[in-house]
């Protein structure tokens, strides 16, 4: 019987012509079929499809780095590299044939052009750009063109800000696509990221959040210009220029379109552009572009296939053969080709392939991928470690050694280049592990590398996205493009969403944006200020008439109420009465803003009487004419003055001796250097004697030390004047500031010791004041004693200059250096 001959079909046109989907449906409609891919990624989304269509059983996917291999199946999805061709179908394809003319794997595609055929029909997809060299080379084809199902439409150039949603921003350096990824996330909210180096579940991901809607940008290197099919609008050239692998070069206006033409899948039309960085592209790119009209391809990559094992040198020779037939030129040297002539200098490799089948079991080794794309000596030395292991007496690979490889590779932790280096290895390890006849176990092994590969691929994506993607601006860039009402809400705690997404918090009375990127704030401020006006109306006027206990004075002097700010202290007339400044935003008008103000003040001046109660108890007392007067300048100085002071000095010596009486029950001490109110020094009312002092003076709440270090003599801070440590109680002398209360310690027992003639400034004194016994010397001084060195030895010797009727019995006169005589004339306001 007659059998008609094989039909061999050449399938050409732009992207977008449903070519894949014709080859697929035709290798269906017979028996059994075969088809490359030139990625792993389209292999097994194309595989799945199949699966779904004819069921596991029948269907195989073979890749360098995976292979599902049912027991009798009709067809076989591969990679182009992978593809069986020793197994007999009835239809053969291959996908994106004018990568025939790809330096680095052309020579694959071009080997498959020239003789892989089905028995039936075999068919070749691609562009129209290869058809004069395949009309040349395979005159018996016949040619059939599809055209583009969508327009392609040039839309000039825009800042990367001002893309359309649903586009794609393209770069050829990671650097470039991280910077752009970068702007996107600041300005829109976030991005997917695309690099021809992830893995394809990372990459699939990825690709996966932009299909979802989960941002509405990608950015990436020219891998989405083929095996990736998205719902994308608009490409955007952000470089037309890329390195090589020998140098920087302009895309041609084929490779410009087969990126763009990712832009309009089926019956959508799509459109392409630059980034303003870039500038316009030329009019005859734009017209060849949207036209789809290129030049030819002129000359295709070949390689010799008809290899000879006899030896090292004959494989070397039969890979440099050139080829005879025109448009067909020496492919540059691949990978596998380098790698065996870096082996070829290895002595130990070349006396180990000394017959042909060691020379065949050599070159299938330097076909292991470097998916690092370096070639690096490391790579070479790997190759090297697998061959002596295979070519030695056992020939398999060690169990150990694989197992020290994984595990070094079995951490997800660093950065996205730490993860893209694992994952290029574990992909290396992948393909290995996948030589059933070099690995004992293959199928355990396999298992392995794929469990790493995931898991590392998973923490790719994560790192991916939590640099580059955030997801509630996003979501809100997506809700602010739409016409609908923004929904917002205020929680009970304070937060304020809109659409469910955190904006802010209500801080006291005010709102509190959160800083979003890529949002434009004001329209978020304006779906918020509908609930929030409402939302401050009710707590300002809860404010007015909650307790004190919900009221609180921090640190800095702000107000707080229920734990949000509502006020400020600001400086008043006295120290012991600050102003208050209500803190309310736009929401709080001036009737209600006044009432807010009010009930601040009522607060504050409660507070300050609760904490320095002694002062206001001392003020309420039923005194004589010169006890008020003392009070008030207790009062008036935040609760100690120098006694030796002109006014102090008279009215304390004036005071009757109930009075004295009275006030001392109230805590109040006169003693010889200062008047003091001894409660006043502890911890808590010093900070808040320190608080007063800063909001009278206009600056910042200088730091004080802890409670046990404020009992000592503490360093002065030149920086602060001697009216602070007059507030909170100190005398100050050569550069130490002494609590008033110590420094009267010191002098009483300076005077006791003083009775019984000269004395030494020891460890006891020292003690009392909190310093150094050497520290001593200038207190002392200050104090009236003069230093004399008697055999050697520092003494002190009293200088009487007493005088009766300043501050009792003991008074002293104001003396040069003593801590307080230099307040003497100062105003304490």
């Amino acid at each position: 019987m007659f059998s008609p001959a094989p039909r061999l079909v050449a399938v050409l046109g732009p992207t977008n012509t449903g070519k894949t989907h014709l080859a697929i449906e035709r290798m269906l409609g017979h028996k059994s079929g075969m088809i490359g891919f030139p990625l792993r990624l389209l292999a097994r989304e194309n595989y799945d499809r199949i699966v779904k269509l004819r069921g596991a059983r029948a269907v195989a996917l073979i890749t360098g780095e995976e292979k599902i291999l049912p027991p009798n199946p009709s067809y076989f999805v591969c990679t182009a590299e992978s593809m069986p061709l020793d197994r007999a179908v009835d239809f053969l394809a291959v996908d994106e044939i004018q990568l025939c003319a790809d330096p680095e794997r052309g020579h694959v595609f071009t080997a498959r052009l020239l003789h892989a055929r089905g028995l039936a029909e075999t068919m070749f997809l691609g562009a129209d750009t290869i058809k004069p060299l395949m009309r040349q080379l395979v005159p018996e084809f016949e040619h059939v063109s599809r055209p583009r199902f969508s327009t392609l439409t040039y839309t000039g150039h825009k800042k990367v800000t001002r893309l359309p949603r649903r586009s794609a921003v393209v770069a050829f350096a990671v650097a470039d696509v991280f910077s752009l990824a970068e702007l996107i996330r600041r300005q829109r909210g976030g991005t997917a990221v695309v690099l021809g180096a992830l893995s394809p579940r990372a990459r699939n991901a990825q690709v996966g959040m932009f299909q979802a809607g989960e941002v509405d940008y990608l950015v990436a290197t020219d891998a989405i210009g083929m095996g990736l099919n998205m719902d994308l609008d608009h490409v955007a050239f952000a470089r037309i220029g890329k390195f090589d692998g020998r140098g920087p070069r302009r895309l041609t206006a084929a490779e410009l379109a087969q990126i763009a033409g990712r832009a309009g899948r089926h019956m959508s039309d799509g459109t392409f552009g630059t980034t303003a960085e870039q500038g316009p592209l030329d009019p005859e790119i734009v017209e060849a572009v949207e036209n789809h009209r290129f030049d030819p391809l002129t000359r295709l990559n070949w390689r010799n296939i008809r290899l000879r094992f006899e030896s090292v040198e004959a494989l070397l020779k039969s890979l440099d053969e050139r080829p005879s037939r025109p448009g067909l030129v020496q492919a540059r040297e691949a990978d596998d080709h380098r790698a065996l002539q870096a082996l070829a200098r290895n002595r130990e490799v070349t006396d180990l392939a000394s017959n042909r089948g060691a020379v065949r079991l050599l070159w299938e080794v330097c076909q292991i991928p470097d998916f690092r794309k370096v070639m690096t000596d490391s790579h070479t030395r790997l190759l090297a470690h697998i061959f002596t292991h295979l070519a030695g007496p056992e020939e398999r690979l060690p169990t150990q050694w694989i197992a020290a490889q994984m595990n070094n590779l079995d951490r997800t932790e660093g950065d996205i280049d730490s993860l893209m280096a694992r994952i290029a290895h574990i992909r290396t390890w992948t393909y290995i592990t996948h030589r059933s006849d070099w690995v004992e176990g293959a199928t355990s092994w396999q298992e392995q590398a794929r469990g790493i590969e995931d898991r590392l691929s998973d923490a790719l994506h994560d790192r991916i996205t939590q640099r580059f993607v955030d997801r509630r601006s996003a979501f809100l860039v997506r809700r602010l493009g739409s016409d609908d009402e923004l929904i917002a809400s205020v929680s009970a705690s304070g937060e304020v969403r809109v659409e469910g997404a955190y904006v802010g918090r209500l801080d006291g009375l005010r709102f509190v944006p959160d800083a979003i990127d890529g949002i434009e704030m004001r329209m978020v401020n304006a779906a918020a200020n509908r609930v929030l006006r409402r939302e401050v109306g009710a707590r300002a006027r809860m404010l007015a008439v909650d307790a004190d206990q919900a009221f609180a004075i921090d640190a800095a002097g702000l107000l707080r109420w229920r734990g949000g700010v509502v006020g400020r202290l600001v400086a008043g007339e006295r120290m012991l009465a600050p102003r208050v400044e209500a803190i309310g935003g736009d929401f709080i008008e001036g009737d209600t803003r006044e009432k807010i103000r009010q009930r601040l003040t009522a607060f504050v001046r409660a507070e300050i009487e609760r904490r320095l109660a002694p002062l206001f108890a001392i003020a309420d007392l039923p005194l004589g004419g010169v006890g008020r007067g003392l009070a008030f300048q207790l009062a008036d100085a935040l609760g100690a003055l120098p006694a030796s002071a002109t006014t102090c000095g008279s009215e304390s010596a004036a005071l009757d001796r109930a009075d004295r009486t009275a006030m001392s029950r109230h805590g109040v001490r006169f003693g010889t250097e200062t008047v003091y109110v001894e409660p006043l020094f502890r911890h808590e009312a010093l900070r808040f004697r320190a608080l007063l002092w800063a909001v009278r003076h206009g600056r910042a709440v200088p730091a004080l030390p802890g409670a046990r270090r404020l009992g000592k003599a503490i360093a002065v801070d030149p920086a602060l004047p001697l009216s602070f440590y007059a507030a909170i109680g100190f005398g100050v002398c050569d550069g130490l500031a002494l609590r008033a209360d110590r420094l009267e310690r010191l002098a009483a027992t300076a005077r006791q010791r003083s009775r019984h003639g000269p004395f030494v400034a020891d460890g006891d004194l020292a003690a009392l004041a909190g310093v150094e016994p050497n520290a001593l010397r200038p207190l002392l001084m200050a104090l009236g004693y003069r230093a004399v060195i008697d055999q050697g030895v520092e003494i002190f010797v009293a200088r009487p200059r007493r005088r009766r009727g300043a501050a009792g019995r003991n008074a002293v006169r104001p003396r040069e250096g003593h801590p307080f005589a230099k307040l003497r004339e100062l105003k304490l306001a």
